[in-house]
Order: structure tokens, then C-alpha cells, then sequence
């Protein structure tokens, strides 16, 4: 197994699956583009870059009878369920709940409904250096993940291959954080996607199932808070969630304050990594008497 570690002096704080996004709007659905500050596509002028697909919008006409189709199926959806109900029927049905997060608002209706850039780059900027293999266009799954990495210092972006159940990492990306201007949500739709703009002007809209896990960090920025200047009580729970916790695999707590005051403590156990998903975490919350607080007694910034 070759799992990326962090350097000795480095503290990894999540490492979760990402990939370029993909338009939800009815005009973009299952689309994304490569544009320079003029809106033109560059993707065929990526150093590097395999061929991938073209996309043309939807036209706004079939936009309209898609939706047109979609309404009248609900509609038909809601008099079956209605007709099976007053016959005496049990009727049962499953959903799948939308992120807490997502919203049908766009942020920014020109990128998010009429086009869809997913990197957006004049010449020489940071984000035209982004890998290709972040592409679902051009990156079949089967062989293999695109992780993103966030530790104190950078960036990383891995390629997790699994073979014959070893997993093998290949670091196919990487930046410090002293490049990054500003780490953004864009909840438009399922609420997983989120832009990385960088010092020069250049952005990337990617996505993630852990956006939560990997935004912790980074928006806004959290310095990590280490152990030794801790007050004794707080000191003590940490060390004994770690004892709880630590394994061969286990990393070092990492801790930081939450918007409320409380400590958060986690600790990331690179044993639980799936290609899918990332790393798996042990977490806690600690108030300043350096007592466990209870999920039913967070706070909204305790999450």
C-alpha cells in the first residue's frame, strides 16, 4: 500500500473524492466548460489534456419542453398516488433528501444556468495547471479516484488506483495554500460544489460529496491550535480521545475552534480510506471546561 503522507513538519486535516462539477441547469445538465477571462473554450490548449467531449447547450426551446415533460409526470406522479390512496391502498415511497445545503437560487446565474465553466483562466494562471484526470469527461472511474488533500501547508490532488485491493496513490497536483485567495460554496442544486480561486485571478468550480470535510479548513482559513498551549482540562480530554482513538493508523488530533467558541478535535484514520469516499475521521467537541458537549447541544457553528 502507497498512501500519500504528509512531510514530518505537515499536518493533513481531510482528504476527501473531487472532480470538476457538472451543470444541473436544464440549459447546461451533465455539461462543464474550459474558458480564458473571454469565455472562449480552451481545452483543446491545456498542456497535457487528452481529448474530451464538446458540449453545446440545450436550446432554451427544448429547456422548456423538458420541463414542460418533467411538470406533467409529477402531475400524473401525484393523481396515481391520490387515485391508489382512496382505494383503500397502503402506499409507501422512498426519496432521497437534497444537501441541507443545496438551493435552486444560482449564485451566479451566467456561470451556473446560461454556461457552466468549471476553470476559468487567462494564460499562464494557476488554474490551467489543474489535472485532467479531474475531468469526468476524460477520467473513467474504473481506473481510478481523484482525491483532494488539504493539510496546514497545501493542496494535493491524488490519483487512488486499487489493484488486486492494494491501493497505490499518484500525486498528479499540488499548491500551497499561499496561492489560494479564497475557497467559496456554490450551493446551486445538490450543495457539493465549491470554487478555488487563486492569487492570480484564476478560478476552478469542482465538486465533492465531503465538501464539508474538506471546506473545514478553508473557509474561512482555521489555524490549527497545538496541544502544549491548551489549558490543562482541555489538554487532558484530548489526550484521552486520543488514547481512545490512536492506532498505527491513527494521525494526531488536529484541533481547532469553532465559530462558538468550543474546541473541535479530529483525528483521521487513513486505515478506514475508501476509493469513493476518502478518509474516514473520530471527532469531537469540547467546551472550555474541557467537557464532551453532546450533539443534541451543538451550537450552529459546532457543525
Amino acid at each position: 500500500m502507497n498512501i500519500w503522507q504528509p512531510d514530518p513538519d505537515e499536518n493533513m486535516v481531510a482528504r476527501s473524492s473531487v472532480a470538476f462539477a457538472t451543470g444541473a441547469a436544464s440549459r447546461v445538465k451533465g455539461m462543464r466548460w474550459f474558458r480564458d477571462t473571454e469565455r472562449h473554450d480552451i481545452q483543446d490548449e491545456l498542456a497535457g489534456w487528452p481529448a474530451g467531449p464538446s458540449f453545446t447547450p440545450h436550446t432554451s426551446t427544448g429547456s422548456a419542453a423538458q420541463k414542460t415533460l418533467l411538470g406533467a409526470a409529477k402531475v400524473a406522479g401525484v393523481a396515481v398516488m391520490a387515485l391508489l390512496s382512496s382505494a383503500g391502498g397502503n402506499v409507501t415511497g422512498t426519496s432521497v433528501a437534497p444537501s441541507e445545503e443545496g438551493t435552486d437560487t444560482p449564485d451566479e446565474p451566467t456561470n451556473e444556468v446560461d454556461d457552466f465553466p468549471v476553470m476559468w483562466a487567462a494564460p499562464m494562471t494557476k488554474a490551467r495547471s489543474l489535472p485532467w484526470q479531474l475531468d469526468p469527461g476524460r477520467m473513467k472511474r474504473k481506473n481510478g479516484h481523484t482525491h483532494l488533500i488539504v493539510t496546514d501547508q497545501r493542496l494535493v490532488v491524488v490519483l487512488l488506483s486499487v489493484r488486486e485491493r492494494v491501493f497505490e496513490d499518484e500525486v498528479v497536483w499540488e499548491c500551497p495554500l499561499t496561492e489560494i485567495e479564497a475557497v467559496t460554496p456554490r450551493n446551486f442544486k445538490e450543495g457539493n460544489d465549491f470554487t478555488i480561486t487563486f492569487k492570480d485571478g484564476s478560478w476552478s468550480r469542482l465538486c465533492s460529496s465531503g465538501r464539508q470535510q474538506l471546506m473545514r479548513y478553508l473557509a474561512p482559513p482555521r489555524d490549527l491550535i497545538p496541544l502544549e498551549t491548551l489549558p490543562p482540562s482541555q489538554r487532558q480530554a484530548v489526550l484521552e480521545f486520543t488514547a481512545e482513538t490512536e492506532n498505527s493508523d491513527s494521525a494526531p488530533a488536529n484541533i481547532t475552534r469553532n465559530p462558538t467558541g468550543r474546541l473541535r478535535v479530529e483525528i483521521l484514520l487513513p486505515a478506514r480510506l475508501t476509493p469513493a469516499f476518502g478518509i474516514a475521521e473520530m471527532r469531537i467537541t469540547l467546551d472550555a471546561e474541557g467537557r464532551r458537549v453532546d450533539i443534541d447541544d451543538y451550537l450552529p457553528g459546532d457543525f
